[in-house]
């Protein structure tokens, strides 16, 4: 099973209303469809084809940046990222019409911060993206300054997006741990729950080398059912035995090393919080190897009602299986 969106129906009782792509002033960076094998069991787009997609918003926006070179092999430098926060808001089901806009946040010395959009045919946003990129040598990984040329190009791409689309549950810049806080004894020694593990595939790394973006979502994504799949059964015996699923709302995901073909992963997770009709989840990602992080996160999700597509809330004793089914301990 992997998660997919829907709005925050909980906090509006309703779909984000629609608007027009001339009334953000953003730049169109892609556009296409959902396709059926975009989709999951949820029956609606994957949270992973959603950052692959990001990613090839990016791979338009570089060019727009002065720097076309980015995505293409023996490129001296390219863009990568490093913290990213992602709102799920409507969700996309097969065969809808999408388009992506964006824009610079903010311009640092060696990175910058990128908004985009996903949007539904009529202009309601599917999904927004805020994502700290760092221009680092496409070589060693090490970041360094822009160009005159390209910081001017950034300058002229600033945007100030709608509030229809800010972060709600997750706050995007707050505290992080270290990198030495992060490791494989640390999962270990908090009690988190291993819920998968394998190896990179090089159809799954990109023209340097490094494993894609999008594969990072995608592992955790492949992962959690082994942590949460009974205990949304349960849920669904005590709703009458409706078919039920999941819907991330939002994600926020820590980019922390980059894993090349061959290289392992271990998938651990632990509850954050959890309510009445939402819970979240960190996940790490780390090498047993070397022990290290390869990349932290934190999930925001519901139990889904597949037919009515309607949040299921949980009660106090299945919030209290939670509990047990993901001990807390981790932190982002």
């Amino acid at each position: 099973m992997a998660f997919a969106a829907i709005a925050h129906k909980h906090r509006t009782g309703r779909f984000s209303g629609t608007a027009s792509i001339k009334d953000i002033g953003l730049e169109t960076l892609w556009q296409g469809s959902a396709n059926q094998w975009d989709c999951d069991e949820m029956g609606h787009m994957n949270v992973r084809i959603y950052v692959e997609k990001m990613m090839e918003g990016l791979g338009s926006f570089t060019h727009l940046m002065k720097m076309p070179h980015a995505f293409r092999p023996h490129s001296p430098s390219t863009l990568q990222p490093s913290d990213q926060h992602i709102r799920f808001i409507r969700e996309v089901r097969p065969g809808r019409p999408l388009r992506m806009i964006g824009g610079v946040l903010d311009i640092g010395t060696s990175d910058m911060q990128l908004y985009q959009e996903i949007q539904h045919s009529d202009g309601a946003p599917a999904a927004a993206f805020r994502t700290r990129l760092n221009h680092i040598s496409a070589k060693t990984g090490h970041p360094f300054p822009w160009s005159i040329r390209t910081r001017a190009a950034l300058e002229r791409l600033r945007v100030t997006p709608s509030a229809r689309t800010e972060p709600r549950s997750i706050e995007p810049g707050t505290p992080i741990l270290s990198n030495k806080a992060t490791t494989l004894t640390a999962a270990r020694a908090a009690n988190a729950t291993r819920i998968g593990m394998g190896h990179v595939n090089m159809q799954h790394c990109d023209m340097f080398g490094r494993m894609r973006t999008e594969w990072f979502m995608g592992r955790i994504s492949d992962s959690v059912p082994n942590l949460l799949a009974n205990w949304r059964q349960t849920i669904a015996k005590a709703a009458g035995g409706k078919r039920v699923g999941a819907a991330v709302l939002e994600y926020r995901l820590i980019y922390r090393r980059w894993p090349r073909a061959g290289d392992r992963f271990e998938v651990f997770s632990a509850l954050a919080r959890a309510d009445g009709k939402t819970h979240s989840l960190i996940h790490w990602l780390v090498d047993p190897d070397s022990g290290q992080a390869w990349l932290t996160s934190e999930a925001v999700a519901v139990t889904l009602d597949l037919e009515a597509r309607k949040i299921i809330p949980s009660a106090p004793e299945h919030l209290a299986m939670l509990e047990k089914v993901a001990p807390r301990g981790l932190q982002l």
